[in-house]
Order: C-alpha cells, then structure tokens, then sequence
C-alpha cells in the first residue's frame, strides 16, 4: 500500500480515497481505534478481547495480545508508542479494575485504575503530559495520571459523559445529558467550567467531540447521527450534518488534520466527506464493510481508517478521482490471511 504524506488537501485528494488495505481477522466488532500523534501506529480494541498494533505506512500487524479477564472496550495510545491505556469490558463490579495501562511490547499490564463502577465510554490522553480523562456511565468523569493508580480529579454529571482535550491540552471539553458541552482549563477543573455551549434545538446525547488540530473548531457527534461543527471559541455553530440512523451502532466522525473537511460514516453503510468551509458534501463512498462504527484520519498522513467488524485503510488512489472506490483492489492491499502476527 503506497502511503503518502500529508500536503495540503483539496476536494479532488479527498474524493479519490479508496481502500487500500483491508484486515478481517477480527471475532466480533472494533470497538475503538487510535492512532499516535508522532509514530506510523495505529491500535485497536475489539469485542473478541484482542488490542492489535498495526504499523500504517507498511499496513501490517505487528502485534496481537488477548486481554479475556478485562476484555477490550476504549484504547488510547499515551505518549510511547508501545504503551496504550485500555478500557475494561468485564468484572467491573468484582474487581473495580475499570481501566489498565498496557504495554504491548511484552503484553504486561503496568497500572491499574479503580474507580469506574460502569463502563467507559469515552477515553482521552493529555497531548502534553501524562495526564487521560475518562467518561463513564456511572455519570461521572475522571482525570488520573498515567504514573499513580489513584485518581486526581472526578467530576460528578448528568447523562452519558463524553470527553476531549484540545490539541494543546490547555482544554478539555465535556459533553453531557441535554446537549451542554462545558469547557474546562486543564490547569484548575476544580474550579468549574468556564464556558458552556448548547448545541440549540439537538437534545440527544454527544457520543463523540474531537478539536480540530488549530483549536479553532469543534467537532460533535451525537446518537441521533447528526454531526455539527462548532466555533470552539464562541461555541456558535459553524455548519451541521444528519446522517441515516443506526439505533444499535454509534458512528464517528472525524477532522482532517487541516481542519479543512470532516469524514464520516452513516446508518446506511456509506462515508461522507464534506468542505467545512464551503459547507458542501464533497464525496460519498460505500464503506463496503457495513456501518462504519470506528473513523479516524492519521495525524501526518493522507489516509483515514474505518472500521465495523473488519478495518479499512483508506488512501488516494489518483485513478479513481472520479469514480466510485471499488472495495479490496488497490494494488498491495495486505489481504488479511497473510497479515503476519510477530
């Protein structure tokens, strides 16, 4: 799979992505992906109880480890490119054990983080320390640091908490029951937020946000499929998306990394990329594996991965600039039975 580095992107880049590696290895759904911000690294976590490493500039799988006590739910990279923090799936109430800090390079468990009585649903690293928050369904939200197990900040909220630091990590943001998305200072939470948008007349839930690289927009998800984004300074609204529904599956959306257009996925099956700027659909694409329930682009690369049970590698095929992407037919797609696992 040829990978290219990131220029500046155009409609054209955008509408000539097609698939260019494909994994089916995985027993159930992903459940979550991450990529780190200076390495070629992408990680997963799926519902068949695997974290996988794959390297996105060759598209192979460096690493698969099997986490059956504690399952495999929210994955974050930290700073190491060898080291994740991972969400618990099982045995919450038994062992309190909600989240783990993982090293993949000889599968051991180096911290574990107690606190969480329900599942984590959202999971976020500081991108300028060793601080992660996470947002769980016992409605509150936590802030630890990687290198104590005791947790050094809870905020207690209403409804499903949905959390996310801003590219300098000065902010972090969360979303809450009704819409409320209130902003923070890294520095002083304790203080309480000092801002708070409404996304006017949306009532459902935020299950995602995502700052653009510039900090200067915010991107939210919601369960009801629609897709806004937001003036993260101001908190008006610069431009929003319905998507099909999909009652039984969240979908992501995500920013390029000029902050320029936002990628999607949809309750159809498809992928929708659109011009923040000129507020256009530039593309739509068959997922060709489904409702995608996992989107992200890569921070430094002209490529996004999609994921539902099976993960997709999506890069620009100059050929194809024009024409609907046909699935698994780019030359040096890694097919999937001959991914080596080291």
């Amino acid at each position: 799979m040829a990978m290219t580095s990131l220029t500046e992107l155009d409609d054209d880049t955008v509408r000539s992505m097609s698939i260019g590696a494909v994994f089916s290895e995985f027993g159930g759904k992903i459940n979550s992906i991450d990529f780190h911000r200076k390495d070629d690294l992408l990680v997963t976590a799926s519902e068949d109880d695997s974290v996988r490493l794959y390297d996105i500039a060759s598209a192979k799988l460096l690493k698969t480890t099997f986490h059956k006590k504690h399952g495999a739910d929210r994955i974050c990279f930290t700073h190491h490119p060898s080291s994740v923090i991972c969400s618990s799936t099982y045995n919450l109430d038994s062992t309190g054990e909600s989240l783990r800090y993982l090293s993949m390079y000889d599968n051991r468990c180096l911290r574990y983080f107690k606190g969480h009585k329900e599942r984590v649903v959202s999971l976020c690293m500081s991108p300028i320390n060793d601080s992660f928050m996470s947002g769980s369904l016992d409605h509150s939200v936590r802030i630890w640091d990687l290198r104590v197990n005791a947790c050094q900040g809870i905020l207690r909220l209403r409804g499903r908490p949905t959390v996310a630091y801003d590219q300098q990590g000065l902010v972090f943001a969360v979303a809450m029951e009704g819409g409320a998305i209130k902003l923070f200072d890294s520095r002083s939470y304790d203080k309480g937020p000092f801002d708070t948008f409404l996304v006017g007349g949306d009532t459902a839930e935020v299950c995602d946000i995502k700052f653009s690289n510039d900090g200067k927009s915010m991107l939210l998800t919601t369960t009801s499929n629609n897709i806004y984004v937001l003036d993260a300074y101001g908190g008006e609204k610069r431009c929003g998306f319905s998507l099909e529904p999909s009652p039984n599956t969240k979908i992501e959306a995500t920013f390029t990394p000029d902050g320029q257009y936002v990628v999607s996925g949809s309750g159809d099956g498809t992928l929708h990329a659109w011009n923040i700027n000129m507020r256009n659909e530039v593309s739509c694409w068959n997922s060709h594996i489904g409702i995608a329930s996992c989107l992200k682009w890569a921070p430094r690369r002209a490529m996004f991965v999609a994921a539902s049970t099976v993960l997709t590698f999506w890069i620009p095929d100059s050929s194809k600039s024009t024409v609907e992407p046909r699935p698994m037919d780019v030359e040096g797609a890694a097919p999937s039975e001959n991914v080596s696992q080291q």
